[in-house]
């Protein structure tokens, strides 16, 4: 069978570290074989693609509900407002809310993302047909049931689920994934999750320096998702989610952006609005926005021997052609009209 083969030049933002090298990318049936470098490779930029550690796409059916209130009477399972709303929804629409909401997430660079997926066995079934035919990698984690028929068991504070110790054990023994809402409102619930050695946290929004302490030494990444946090009143402060004692721990910090009901599920503005609100390096802002593909099994970072996951923003039609810091303007100023083409191949 023949190879497909291909060579994407232009200014690559290689390896964990982000450093730009003018350079060729050699590409043979999705996988990168060679890094050439190129010094006379054009102005493009090669950007590994985005993950986004967090969502609820089926929320994408109630997206901007005009909703007020506080967290749970929003989205606390199992009579919050959101969870009513997907219960009356019809399975059609809530297929193609969610195949929109990725359409629109592959347009902005991502090519993956890990979803908390209601409604059993049928919410894992309904996403992975709405992803049929993406050029994008869903992580699912499954509630009631579902995770068994899904990558991983996702359990929102350990307060609001009944019988834990028997789903994580049960998850386990089937060899999937376990993923913790936590510390979202408060810091009282995320020891009783640590207790469960997760595979992810979601939030840590008001962990403390010893659970996050725990976090680093126990390698395990935290999913924070600062524009939920503070659209849904359990922060006003730089200090929550805290980005900065989280890094000086060595904490791994993944980007997520929550439900699709309140916040649009871009990581470029999600990294915009950390980089203003949070003032974190920009470097260490993309690292993030790309460190959870490690849940897919392959992170996205660009390397030789991975597979190809990547997308390019021209900047010769642009402003950002006059940027002295790309990393920088990609965060800041980047969108998916910029974007002129994705290689994914998660």
């Amino acid at each position: 069978m023949k190879k497909h083969v291909q060579t994407i030049s232009g200014q690559v933002f290689l390896g964990e570290e982000l450093d730009i090298v003018p350079a060729d990318l050699h590409i043979e049936d999705g996988i990168i074989t060679a890094i050439d470098e190129n010094q006379n490779a054009p102005q493009r930029w090669i950007c590994p693609a985005l993950f986004n550690a967090h969502t609820h796409l089926g929320d994408t059916v109630a997206m901007d509900c005009g909703a007020t209130g506080d967290l749970v009477a929003l989205v606390t399972p199992p009579h919050g407002l959101k969870h009513r709303l997907l219960a009356q929804a019809l399975r059609t629409d809530l297929i193609a809310g969610m195949r929109a909401s990725m359409e629109g997430m592959v347009a902005g660079g991502t090519s993956g993302c890990a979803d908390f997926r209601e409604g059993g066995k049928a919410g894992v079934t309904a996403l992975q047909e709405a992803a049929g035919g993406l050029p994008f990698h869903p992580v699912i984690f499954g509630r009631d049931g579902g995770e068994l028929a899904a990558d991983g068991l996702g359990i929102s504070s350990t307060r609001d689920v009944n019988g834990t110790d028997r789903l994580v054990a049960a998850a386990r023994t089937a060899g999937k994934k376990i993923a913790f809402h936590a510390g979202e409102r408060d810091a009282l619930d995320v020891d009783a999750a640590l207790a469960y050695e997760p595979d992810l946290i979601i939030h840590a929004t008001h962990a403390t320096k010893k659970q996050l302490r725990f976090c680093a030494d126990q390698d395990i990444p935290i999913a924070v998702c600062p524009r939920s946090n503070w659209t849904l009143g359990v922060t006003a402060s730089d200090k929550h989610p805290p980005l900065s004692l989280m890094g000086e721990l060595g904490c791994t910090v993944y980007f997520g952006t929550d439900n699709v009901m309140f916040v649009s599920p871009d990581i470029l503005s999600e990294l915009a609005f950390a980089l203003v609100v949070y003032k974190q390096h920009p470097k260490s802002l993309l690292h993030a926005g790309v460190a959870g593909s490690a849940l897919t099994g392959s992170p996205f970072f660009i390397r030789k021997g991975v597979r190809a996951n990547l997308f390019i923003v021209d900047p010769a039609g642009s402003v950002v052609r006059f940027s002295r810091d790309p990393v920088s303007s990609l965060i800041k100023r980047a969108h998916s009209g910029q974007i002129c083409n994705n290689v994914f191949n998660s």
